[in-house]
């Protein structure tokens, strides 16, 4: 373990040419203080914090103190947002900080956000509110628990500066942690310029930096365009399988490695709706619930237009098959499993799809029925609220399947509740932590619901309260890209 001015860096993106980033030092909280620092990734970076001087973290968690080794950056990037390419965008308000590698040789990004203006914040005040840092903190935090790629949250450091956001807020840094902060946007910019050189430079230090078992193979760029299209498929298949629903899904919120990056105006499905859209500023429902792998597969056709520099057309489609496959085949077996199915076969397909269209009919909460749906057994009445909503027929249609593969109810419900959690960060959950912190400066909420996420499938009674349904007042709840 190493004190945080001890820490070991090896900042491999500062020595990519001058046009990849800018060079800029974080714009310091007068007075920073420390909300919440994350355990799991504390030992991660192998960083020793007990019995260091909380003052001196924030100031070092916040920038206002430099960690000896780093170089501050923000990143260019460029993308399509909301289907308009945008050649102005790049880190407005998050400053990458260096990159920690551990013990073990694993390599982490430090990003802050809301580290202050940088040369692309077109006039904005590159500042996060504490609002937005613990969602980001908390949603991360889950999706890792639930087996999901995603970046990671090391830390939130508060302050007493304010923020103009739809109202005035309280500023706040969060570091994200990520082994690559490099989108599908990080090549356009250089594509829409013509800048080729540039574009092949990002090629290899990725495959060098996150694939280097690409480096000396034939065809490396074939392969990177393969492992991100099948990456991407994986993502997307599971986001839909728990329900999750993104909100922004531009260009330059879609990683390189297949992780979920940029949490926004997020949400978790609750009562299921097919359309379900939680940025209130999506008027057309572009990314929707539904529509994530369609968008998705445009992405990639974005992205791979920006590689066709090393990419032969054939290269491009034979990727895009792989996100197809990709996408089915993981989608299939999590739907599977979430059933208690024992292998896919022929029907299931409709069958699922019948299903949901139930739920949003009868407007069943999707985590709690597939939880409750664990419950039914092959010989007896069905004792699950939400399950009996669903009607006769449907129920003796499952029943029906589970009998065609001699299904055992112990086992079926063992290996279902290992896959349909019983806790997701619901809406209102986050806000409740978000109003004790920003109302009543009372953090601890913040550690209670990263401790319940970290067990999403146990049963713990304890905390039996955060697995209802919504109360009406969270139930038209809107987010907005400020979130």
């Amino acid at each position: 373990m190493k004190k945080i001015t001890e820490l070991t860096f090896n900042n491999t993106y500062r020595q990519l040419p001058d046009e990849f980033y800018h060079i800029v030092n974080p714009k310091p909280f007068e007075n920073p203080f420390l909300i919440c620092i994350n355990p799991e990734m504390v030992a991660e970076i192998e960083l020793e914090i007990l019995g260091f001087n909380e003052i001196e973290l924030a100031q070092y968690l916040s920038g206002k103190k430099l960690i000896p080794g780093c170089d501050p950056i923000a990143l260019y990037y460029t993308g399509h947002q909301f289907g308009i390419y945008n050649p102005h965008i790049g880190d407005g308000r998050a400053i990458l900080l260096g990159e920690v590698v551990n013990s073990g040789g694993d390599k982490w990004d430090l990003h802050l956000k809301g580290a202050g203006t940088t040369n692309y914040s077109r006039g904005f005040d590159g500042r996060a509110v504490l609002r937005s840092t613990i969602r980001e903190y908390l949603c991360s935090e889950a999706m890792h628990h639930l087996g999901i790629p995603t970046t990671r949250a090391l830390s939130i450091v508060g302050s007493d500066e304010k923020v103009e956001r739809e109202t005035t807020e309280t500023g706040a840094m969060l570091i994200r942690m990520a082994k690559s902060h490099v989108r599908f946007g990080s090549f356009e910019g250089f594509y829409f310029r013509g800048l080729e050189e540039n574009i092949k430079i990002l090629t290899d230090y990725v495959i060098e930096n996150n694939y280097p078992d690409f480096i000396n193979k034939d065809g490396k760029y074939k392969l990177l365009a393969n492992e991100t299209a099948k990456r991407t498929g994986t993502l997307i298949a599971k986001w839909q399988a728990f329900g999750f629903t993104h909100g922004v899904m531009n260009t330059d919120n879609m990683s390189i490695i297949g992780d979920t990056i940029d949490y926004g105006p997020y949400g978790f499905m609750e009562t299921f709706k097919n359309d379900y859209a939680p940025n209130h500023s999506d008027h057309f429902g572009r990314y929707s619930y539904k529509n994530q792998p369609s968008i998705a597969f445009w992405n990639l056709n974005k992205h791979f237009q920006a590689l066709s520099c090393l990419l032969t057309n054939e290269d491009i489609q034979e990727a895009l098959g792989e996100f197809r496959e990709a996408y089915a085949e993981n989608y299939l077996s999590l739907m599977t499993g979430k059933f208690g199915f024992k292998s896919f076969v022929d029907g299931d397909k409709k069958f699922i799809d019948d299903t949901l269209e139930l739920l949003e009919e009868y407007e069943i909460d999707f985590p709690i029925f597939f939880r409750e749906l664990s419950n039914v057994t092959l010989d007896a009445d069905v004792n699950t609220s939400l399950v009996n909503k669903t009607g006769t027929d449907w129920l003796d249609r499952y029943k029906a399947r589970l009998r065609s593969e001699n299904s055992d109810d112990l086992k079926r419900k063992e290996s279902m509740n290992l896959v349909n959690p019983k806790y997701i960060l619901r809406t209102y959950i986050a806000e409740q932590a978000i109003h004790e912190a920003v109302e009543n400066g009372n953090y601890s909420e913040i550690e209670n619901v990263r401790k319940l996420l970290m067990r999403p499938f146990d049963e713990q009674p304890e905390n039996e309260k955060y697995a209802n349904e919504p109360p009406k007042w969270a139930k038209g709840i809107a987010l907005s890209c400020s979130s």
